[in-house]
């Protein structure tokens, strides 16, 4: 609903004409409230765009005349009936998809209910890796500010030593004297 909101005051910001000489909460309180009656009315949470709709309602279409003729039904054959992409059929027809809370149960039996939530894991952001960074963030904060942009631009822009030391003013070995330092102390920071 926020989000409609928001379409209604960008668009009531788009549109509003100074020589009227009306206010503009006059004029962009019933825009935003058109909005998010549009979102109601359409019963969806989410607002899918004409032109998406209507692929899904010709790969629909296309895919019911398939069936029928008893050929084989696949998107990269409904994507060739209607000459579009492969990627195209897929991503209208998820559009299209009715929504999944994650609190809807995916498996229950004798009472007990498992959720789509407690199917879902970070494969990159473990519990492990999360506290690694927060003891790294924490280290970080006991560097100097020169050894906290020498290992920032060392380990995130990717340079090496030799433009670092043309960037801060300092030489090659002293920045690398530096970076080494700074090394030490977040690994004893961390242990």
């Amino acid at each position: 609903m926020f989000q409609s909101g928001c379409i209604g005051l960008i668009k009531a910001t788009d549109n509003f004409d100074l020589s009227v000489g009306v206010a503009f909460s006059t004029y962009a309180v019933p825009m935003i409230l058109g909005e998010i009656k549009r979102l109601v009315r359409s019963n969806s949470g989410i607002r899918v765009s004409r032109s998406i709709r209507d692929t899904a309602y010709q790969v629909l279409k296309t895919r019911n005349a398939l069936e029928k003729a008893g050929e084989e039904v696949t998107a990269s054959v409904i994507a060739s009936k209607l000459n579009v992409l492969e990627s195209e059929v897929v991503y209208a027809l998820d559009a299209i998809s009715d929504t999944v809370s994650l609190y809807d149960p995916v498996y229950s039996k004798e009472g007990e209910e498992l959720l789509l939530v407690d199917q879902i894991k970070d494969e990159k952001e473990s519990d492990e890796r999360w506290t690694e960074n927060l003891a790294l963030n924490k280290a970080t904060e006991k560097l100097e500010e020169r050894e906290k942009r020498i290992l920032y631009l060392r380990y995130f822009e990717g340079k090496t030593q030799t433009e670092i030391s043309k960037e801060v003013g300092l030489s090659q070995a002293q920045v690398s004297r530096l970076e080494k330092t700074a090394l030490k102390t977040l690994k004893l920071k961390m242990s």
